[in-house]
């Protein structure tokens, strides 16, 4: 069954409570609620690298950030041609039918990140300085998210994710030039800002479906030692709070509807030295990546929210395995908070959706990074143009575990099949990799199934080695056709996968495995032994018990250090 086709079968199966703009999200007491004073969880995706690409989505972490990116992309294409690949970007990545699929799946919002050079220009390219040119394709961008989204009933929230200038030391997020003034340390950067979220604001002051303004994203600066740190320990954080008091002033001027949502400095989460409440309808930001998924991990921000009287928003998670997102969802949702996890949608294989960058995608990435040589300008430009294509909803990769995860798991910790695997009365073949949906423990068991790397302080942790198919823990890997096969299946690790059988009985089993080593493994308490080499082995379990109707079938690797397994097939005696 294809990928597309198992996310349509899994949105039917989500429960799905779709969002009201009756009036305008507000901030009442430590709730945010809609027009009608009901609470509302917002539960959103962040569209990165959409208007800000980020390096690391396109397998350019080594550039950083989008401005280096271009550049290199000028010096290989020239201009006119990285122009036409930007504004291709631009039309493809985010279109209707994303939202709609959102909608679909069950999320009630979606988070913009505005890279403010899409709406005005930098303060050292305004031709008369002090002054603000705007940008009206940037805006119109806006217009049609907003159209989409009050389509499906979905909350658009404002998110400046590139403030001019730049808002921090960690360059990419903001794409900051450090050979330029900061946000921080420019007067008319500041301007600038304040003038946008001014213009932002008068546009959109009777749009109930915009759900708020995220005035900045993630500030990292460090006063102290300005260009060295990210404000986690900063005590005061004085001009942080002092913008954001004049970002709010400007934007009351002219729009008393929207929710304000402010953030803190060191990534939005040190909120020291926060001055009493200065809006009626404001919420605190926090952002959560890499620690445990415990009360102790949120337990200052939530007793922020009730010493200060305001809600507070999850509003940037993400960026990890299945069960780090079942367990992070619960724990907020637990404790009455929604959420924006990121991003939508990149080159990688942990997020709902996958962007395929396309064969030639690669040597660009091999040039800009120092490791292969310079394309030439044609079959560049022409894998430019693939990419831009494939970031486009219909081309994407659908990953419905992710999606599952996100929406059903936090709420339902059964087991539900990924794909049909229906026994009649001939062979069915069940791709290993096809395990069930489900939380680790219920659904599969692996070693390793998230990275908890700010918490132990130790290195990143891959939790699906092979980066591929699945963001579970299982362990998957591709052969040179591209199919999937679970790799790295080590003693104690085990799979489910749920038959729909037509009748009940006795069914033989053949494994497609190999190991290096040899080992053992298990269907029920059926062993099998696996031989040394490098070649697919078939392995016979010639008599198990299956019963009739939707049945499990657990594999499970007894005694096995490096074992693979490709298929199981299933015949019916």
């Amino acid at each position: 069954m294809k990928l597309r086709a198992i996310v349509l079968a899994l949105t039917a199966l989500l429960s799905t409570t779709a969002a009201r703009a009756d009036g305008f999200l507000r901030a009442e007491g430590t709730q945010i609620v809609d027009g009608s004073g009901e609470a509302v969880i917002l539960r959103g995706m962040g569209l990165g690298g959409w208007m800000l690409q980020e390096g690391y989505m396109l397998r350019l972490g080594e550039i950083g950030q989008q401005h280096r990116i271009r550049a290199k992309l000028v010096e290989l294409v020239g201009e006119e041609r990285t122009a036409t690949f930007y504004r291709a970007w631009l039309d493809n990545h985010t279109t209707e039918a994303d939202i709609a699929a959102m909608a679909a799946w069950g999320f009630n919002s979606v988070r913009l990140p505005v890279h403010f050079n899409q709406l005005t220009l930098p303060v050292d390219a305004e031709p008369r300085a002090g002054e603000d040119t705007w940008l009206e394709e940037g805006f119109e961008r806006i217009d049609r998210l907003l159209a989409w989204s009050k389509a499906h009933h979905i909350y658009l929230i404002l998110d400046l994710h590139a403030a001019p200038g730049g808002q921090g030391n960690d360059l990419a997020i903001s794409d900051r030039d450090p050979a330029k003034p900061s946000l921080w340390e420019s007067e008319e950067n500041q301007r600038k800002t304040v003038a946008l979220w001014a213009k932002l604001a008068a546009r959109y002051k009777d749009e109930p479906w915009i759900g708020g303004y995220d005035l900045i994203n993630e500030p990292n600066w460090s006063f102290a030692t300005p260009g060295k740190g990210n404000g986690c320990n900063e005590t005061e954080n004085k001009p942080v709070w002092a913008l954001q008091r004049r970002i709010t002033a400007a934007i009351r001027a002219v729009d008393a509807n929207h929710m304000l949502i402010v953030e803190g400095n060191c990534w939005g989460n040190n909120y020291k030295g926060l001055p009493p409440a200065w809006d009626a309808n404001m919420a605190l930001s926090f952002h959560k990546y890499w620690n445990r998924n415990d009360a102790a991990s949120i337990a200052g921000i939530v007793a922020l929210r009730e010493s200060y009287g305001r809600p507070i928003w999850l509003g940037e998670s993400g960026e990890n395995g299945n069960v780090w997102f079942r367990d992070a969802i619960a724990l907020v949702e637990g404790q009455g908070i929604g959420w924006a996890f990121w991003p939508l949608k990149k080159i990688g294989f942990n997020q709902p959706l996958e962007i395929d960058p396309g064969a030639g995608w690669a040597a660009i990435v091999a040039w800009m990074t120092g490791k292969g040589p310079k394309p030439g300008a044609d079959a560049a430009f022409a894998a430019m143009m693939q990419l831009a294509e494939n970031s486009r909803f219909d081309r994407n990769i659908p990953h419905p575990d992710v999606i599952d995860a996100m929406m059903r798991q936090p709420h339902d910790e059964s087991a539900r099949a990924f794909a049909p695997h229906r026994l009649t009365d001939g062979p069915l073949v069940v791709r290993a990799a096809d395990y069930d949906l489900g939380p680790a423990g219920v659904a599969y068991a692996d070693t390793v199934d998230a990275n908890y790397h700010v918490a132990t302080g130790g290195e990143r942790t891959p939790w699906n080695n092979g980066a591929t198919y699945r963001n579970d823990g299982v362990d998957i890997a591709r052969a040179a056709d591209g199919a999937p096969h679970v790799t790295d299946f080590v003693t104690g690790e085990w799979m489910r996968y749920s038959i729909d059988a037509a009748k009940g009985g006795r069914i033989a089993v053949t494994i497609r495995a190999r190991s290096a080593r040899g080992g053992r493994l298990a269907l029920g308490e059926r062993e099998v032994a696996l031989a040394g080499g490098d070649r697919w082995q078939e392995l016979t379990v010639p008599d198990v018990a299956l019963a009739g109707g939707s049945a499990p079938l657990v594999l499970r690797a007894v005694d096995c250090r490096d074992c693979q397994v490709e298929s199981l097939t299933l015949v019916p005696r």
